[in-house]
């Protein structure tokens, strides 16, 4: 079939693709001397019963692309239709389909991988502000120009905000990038663009996409599996750049980036370190090496003392100025609980009470009670949001949640916030809340003791970082982010762990525990009893909400991270347990105040065994003394 010399008022030059329903052609704009590209939809070669189907699609194209400009998306100039062609006016492109790059097997460097990557996210999150949805996000739709630009194109089965072109139940899109809700054929949103770019990042990467085979294998390994990380294909790819593709490709809509602004910024980050890790990597620390480590300026800055945080302005009027008696305040909105807990602690301290959070909290606000002890489940507002928002107001408040077993998600996450001393369970023994609140109010007045006596931070902190577990990813992870500052040990197993706390000052310990690793919390019990300077985040991929809290009472555990790990989240705890562990060594009674009371050790010969060894260790800084 010989090409059309005009389509419309454009000149046609010659033809630059066909495909089963039409062609694509070089076309000029007569009228402004432009060079365009015309692509087309012959009406002939296609079913009667499908013709307006596909015409509805293809006015759909116009439409969706129409309402966008952006330097990364391929711009629609026109639409028309005569009897034989529907046709769109396009931008014409100088370069060559992402699909065709990959053809050619020549691997990219990271650099050249963030910045395709970057632009690509940057075009689609314009998109998705503006209420369209690609849904076809494929390596031959993105076009990338001689000089490197990339143009988003082929927006055919986008979804507009106000479209209702397709319906729940269809399955649309290229199988090798499909999200899973788009094999369920449940609602599509930006987030499956956010997954086919991680798709597609992942195997500009890794030379290979992260799911491999026919239609149907693809399928459900995109329904059932997790891929393996990049790195596994390219080393040359930071443990940081694995989680955001990793993240990015999470089954679950809610666990993905939100928005494609939030993966750009996180795979950025990823690209800079595997930059940085092909320039230096930094080999494993021997144990028995001992060496004075600098801290990193950052890790400095961010473990400021107590007394350097900004005190909040005390109100002149309190509950009893002259009153030697801790204030507490419990929160339930149950009076019969409420009731209880006064008969209980009422001769000890002054009590003071409220039956929701937004009551409790500005009462915080004003008297800025010694502790505060909240039930979880709560109108308003839940326990867990009372207490971050008490940290915020209060910072000295020493906060304790009541909670049940079933709240495992609200235990993790308050623990990881850093707003709760203790958990106490329902039913409570009284002898064991009392205990903890008795605690709570000497942590209390330490922090406020601290905040009296201004101290500064040393210049340098010989403190390092020991991560415990046969898995190597994460000491590398941990190493990659720490390796430069301080020290990063790492140990197979909780011998190992002790040969390491005999030889060499240890701030903090990053534990991956498997469930029913009954020496490793035996030992962190004990070891926060003799040593509560030593702080203890804990990686485990367990789901018993009674463990979590046995060792989060039993042996203070500083922070959990559920696995998969989120080394953005990993991060923020470690720079937490640094400036804690600074804090500590400024002000001796704060850790003193965190020792524990004789943990609860079922086997009698471990407890022994573990005791011993624990017992036998340096105090670094005056703390084992009793």
């Amino acid at each position: 079939m010989n090409a059309p010399t005009t389509i419309g008022k454009y000149q046609i030059q010659g033809m630059l693709g066909q495909g089963g329903m039409g062609t694509v052609y070089k076309g000029f704009d007569p009228a402004i001397h432009r060079e365009v590209a015309v692509k087309t939809v012959t009406k002939s070669a296609l079913d009667p019963a499908d013709l307006q189907y596909a015409l509805t699609r293809f006015r759909h194209e116009a439409q969706a692309v129409g309402r966008l400009t952006h330097p990364n998306i391929a711009a629609i100039y026109d639409y028309g239709e005569d009897l034989d062609l529907a046709f769109i006016v396009i931008e014409l492109v100088h370069g060559k389909s992402l699909f065709q790059h990959l053809q050619a097997k020549s691997r990219l460097e990271p650099k050249e991988v963030g910045d395709l990557v970057a632009q690509l996210l940057d075009g689609l999150g314009y998109a998705h502000a503006r209420g369209v949805v690609h849904r076809d996000v494929k390596p031959s739709n993105i076009l990338v120009t001689n000089d490197g630009r990339v143009k988003i194109t082929d927006f055919g089965i986008a979804r507009l905000d106000s479209s209702q072109l397709t319906h729940v139940g269809e399955i649309m899109g290229s199988p090798g990038y499909m999200s899973p809700e788009q094999f369920l054929g449940t609602e599509i949103d930006a987030r499956s663009d956010i997954y086919s770019v991680a798709v597609i990042a992942y195997e500009l990467l890794a030379g290979r996409r992260p799911f491999t085979g026919n239609d149907a294998e693809v399928m459900r390994q995109v329904l059932n599996e997790r891929a393996a990380n990049p790195s596994e294909h390219n080393p040359a790819i930071s443990a940081q750049l694995d989680w955001a593709v990793q993240k990015a490709l999470t089954k679950e809509r809610a666990q993905r980036f939100q928005r494609a602004e939030e993966f750009a910024e996180a795979f950025a980050k990823g690209i800079q370190a595997s930059i940085r890790q092909s320039m230096s990597v930094p080999g494993p620390v021997d144990l028995t090496e001992v060496t004075t480590q600098r801290m990193d300026p950052d890790l400095l800055a961010a473990a400021r003392m107590i007394a350097s945080a900004r005190e909040e302005e005390r109100p002149a009027a309190v509950p009893d100025p002259g009153a030697k008696k801790a204030r507490i305040l419990f929160v339930d909105d149950e009076e019969r609980v409420l009731s209880a807990l006064r008969s209980i602690f009422r001769t000890q301290y002054h009590v003071f009470t409220a039956t929701n959070g937004p009551q409790a909290l500005a009462f915080v606000k004003r008297f800025h009670p010694n502790v505060v002890v909240s039930d979880q489940r709560m109108p308003e507002m839940t326990g867990v949001d009372l207490l971050r928002q008490v940290r915020e107001v209060a910072p000295e408040s020493v906060s304790m949640l009541i909670t049940g077993y079933s709240d495992l998600s609200a235990i993790v996450g308050s623990i990881n916030e850093g707003e709760v001393f203790r958990f106490i369970s329902k039913p409570w023994n009284q002898q064991e809340l009392q205990q903890a609140v008795s605690d709570a109010v000497a942590v209390s007045l330490g922090l406020a003791d601290a905040a009296a006596v201004p101290t500064e931070v040393p210049g340098e902190l010989s403190g390092s970082i020991l991560v415990m577990g046969r898995d190597e990813t994460l000491y590398r992870v941990v190493n990659e982010m720490f390796g430069k500052g301080g020290a990063v040990l790492r140990a197979d197993d909780v011998d190992g762990m002790f040969a390491a706390l005999e030889s060499r000052e240890i701030a903090v310990i990053v534990a991956d525990i498997e469930k029913g690793a009954s020496e490793a919390t035996a030992s962190f019990k004990l070891l926060k009893q003799e040593h509560p300077e030593i702080l203890t985040v804990v990686v485990t991929d367990a789901a018993d909400a009674e463990l979590v809290i046995e060792l989060i009472n039993e042996a203070q555990i500083f922070r959990f991270i559920h696995k998969p790990v989120s080394v953005p989240l990993l991060r923020q705890h470690l720079g937490a347990a640094l400036k804690r562990y600074a804090e500590y060594r400024q002000s001796p009674q704060l850790a003193r105040r965190h020792r524990v009371a004789p943990p609860k050790v079922k086997d009698e010969s471990l407890a022994e065994k573990v005791g011993g060894r624990v017992r036998s260790l340096k105090g670094w800084f005056g703390l084992a003394e009793k």
